[in-house]
């Protein structure tokens, strides 16, 4: 493949959740920049059509469905409407996450707890095997989840959080391990501090960002845009060799 056309997707099927804003937006944006046809979710249609509207004024396909992705009837009425829409499935983004608590481990309450591990893994792992034969069936593709680097090193107050992308991590490498005799790579995505309205509790207090751009190289936030790109690079052929790989983005805080 020519060095122009590593990063095209285009006759691609892209479905991403949590895309209504933040980074599963910029993916959605990314990807179908670059031909893919992207199908959206989020749990408010109206988020998910103005992405949509927006994407599709710039030349790209995209539409989107609500549901939410913590729910397994949910996940499976999402893949049914994907394949109907666009024929099928080849790159699968699991960007949706939750996090209703900040905290010690000690205070998180049961509801809390499932809530994060239905959002962070159970959708991952359902939708996974949703789209499995059916990437198998296309002869391949990508599965990109979402991580965080909160699943390498316990973040203070994110520890269920933390706990639940360790999990993910895992999921990734043994998914990937499981299904890549079937031309189906899996890896992960661990970003540092985003700015996104789902980190905005982190970044909008002055203390702790200092103290985190302190600590990175970069010394600064990362953008939507960045792990956006990295993103593209593993749902394309660019990145064909890669699987089971968890890639840091967090401008080098845990160097």
């Amino acid at each position: 493949m020519k060095a122009n056309q590593i990063f095209s997707l285009t006759g691609k099927v892209a479905l991403i959740t949590g895309a209504s804003k933040g980074i599963g937006e910029a993916i959605a944006h990314f990807f179908a920049a670059n031909g893919a046809q992207v199908v959206i979710n989020s749990r408010k249609q109206e988020d998910l059509d103005k992405v949509a509207a927006a994407i599709t004024n710039n030349g790209g396909q995209c539409i989107g469905f609500a549901g939410n992705a913590g729910d397994i009837s949910s996940c499976k009425d999402l893949v049914d409407k994907t394949v109907a829409h666009f024929g099928g499935i080849d790159i699968l983004v699991n960007n949706a996450a939750s996090n209703p608590v900040f905290g010690p481990v000690v205070t998180c309450e049961e509801w809390a707890f499932d809530k994060i591990m239905d959002v962070n893994v159970k959708a991952p792992f359902e939708l996974g095997k949703l789209v499995y034969p059916i990437m198998k069936a296309r002869g391949g593709g990508s599965v990109i989840n979402i991580s965080s680097i909160a699943g390498n090193t316990p973040d203070p107050g994110l520890g269920i959080y933390s706990v639940s992308k360790a999990a993910l991590n895992m999921l990734t490498r043994v998914t990937a391990k499981e299904w890549g005799t079937d031309h189906i790579r899996v890896n992960a995505i661990c970003p540092g501090l985003i700015k996104t309205k789902f980190s905005e509790a982190l970044w909008q207090n002055e203390k702790w960002l200092h103290h985190f751009v302190k600590q990175a190289p970069i010394a600064r936030m990362g953008t939507v845009e960045e792990i956006a790109a990295l993103a593209l690079f593993l749902a394309s052929d660019a990145s064909g060799y890669c699987t089971g790989t968890l890639f840091t983005a967090d401008g080098g805080v845990t160097i």
